[in-house]
């Protein structure tokens, strides 16, 4: 073998990274709207399957990374359509019976979401997610189904319609359940009920889903979640595992109006949350007075790292989507640590009698 020098094999991989990134630039370059502020994101994306192929990992790695990957985008793709309405995400029992009286308070909280313009989001089941669409109807419903070998098949009401996704990975399906939604409605279940209420609390109490509310459903007279709640209360909150506002994450009701309710109440006044840089905006569809500015700098200042809260009419829509600039902006150097109390301040401001027009 002729002799080389020692460095004659990185140079080749070098100069071999060079033209495989000038390739991804060029191809995420040429498949890219001219005009899209992702294209470095996809240029990223396409630079981690090469990475992926030139290591040429283990077939369960490379099939793990497509299934996921197809599963997402088409997932992105079929909801594109439904992109404006808000929606709410109901969980509870696949094996709930027909003629159990749960079942029928599912189907009224169907039928109520959908008659104050809410979408109904369930894992397309039986038992109480059957119920919940057959409340809410077809044109209400979106079923995020997952391909079991046993016992989960799509209800009747999203059976073969567009208004269905399959997913093949219970992660992909549980991402999509909270990232899709405005509020969630949990009734009674099972273990996967369960799991869903506590990362749904985990992800919002850490602040890695947005705060929506979230609603205990139960009929009147029963004791599933008031049993969980004072679990909670007693072995989480007495042994500091978790603050006592955290707790203000989530509210017990007994009737589908009054869940309805609990969800029109959130969003009265407060649309939407961001982060900006170091600072968090909340949008609000009211501006609030003078005296409600004063009480939050009083109250909830313990919410701030530093500063005040501070009000703005409107935003540049240089830092914002056009279509929210018109929204008055909260915003304040948040501490991202207590959201329970956070939701407290929300349900400050979502009091009709702190906006400026009623003061």
């Amino acid at each position: 073998m002729p002799d080389e020098s020692d460095d004659a094999l990185p140079r080749h991989v070098q100069i071999s990274g060079i033209e495989l990134d000038s390739k991804v630039e060029e191809l995420s370059t040429l498949a890219t709207p001219a005009d899209s502020p992702n294209l470095k994101l996809y240029r990223e994306m396409l630079g981690t399957v090469t990475r992926m192929a030139q290591a040429d990992r283990n077939r369960w790695h490379a099939k793990i990374m497509l299934q996921t990957l197809r599963e997402m985008e088409h997932a992105f793709s079929a909801l594109e359509q439904f992109k404006h309405r808000r929606k709410v995400t109901v969980f509870g029992s696949a094996r709930t019976p027909a003629d159990h009286p749960l079942y029928a308070q599912a189907r009224e909280l169907g039928a109520t979401l959908a008659k104050h313009d809410l979408m109904v989001v369930t894992g397309a089941g039986g038992g109480i997610m059957a119920a919940a669409h057959e409340g809410a109807g077809l044109e209400n419903s979106l079923g995020f189904n997952i391909t079991l070998p046993f016992e989960q098949g799509a209800n009747a009401t999203v059976q073969g319609s567009g208004n269905l996704l399959s997913f093949h990975f219970f992660f992909l399906r549980k991402l999509f359940f909270v990232k899709e939604a405005d509020a969630l409605v949990l009734c009674p279940g099972g273990f996967g009920t369960l799991d869903e209420a506590l990362e749904v609390l985990t992800l919002i109490q850490t602040g890695k889903s947005p705060l929506v509310p979230v609603v205990l459903l139960d009929q009147p007279g029963g004791t599933f979640w008031t049993t969980a709640l004072s679990f909670i209360r007693e072995q989480l909150q007495d042994n500091r595992y978790i603050l006592p506002s955290d707790l203000q994450l989530m509210r017990l009701v007994y009737s589908a109006e009054a869940a309805a309710e609990e969800i029109d109440q959130f969003y009265r006044n407060y649309h939407s949350s961001r982060w900006l840089k170091e600072r968090y905006v909340i949008r609000l569809n009211h501006a609030l007075s003078d005296k409600a500015m004063q009480q939050l700098n009083s109250e909830f200042i313990g919410l701030c790292k530093q500063g005040d809260f501070l009000q703005q009419p409107h935003c540049d829509s240089a830092q914002d989507e056009p279509e929210h600039c018109h929204l008055t902006r909260l915003l304040f150097t948040f501490n991202g640590r207590d959201h329970g109390r956070l939701r407290e301040l929300l349900d400050l401001v979502n009091q009709p009698q702190t906006w400026a027009e009623n003061a």
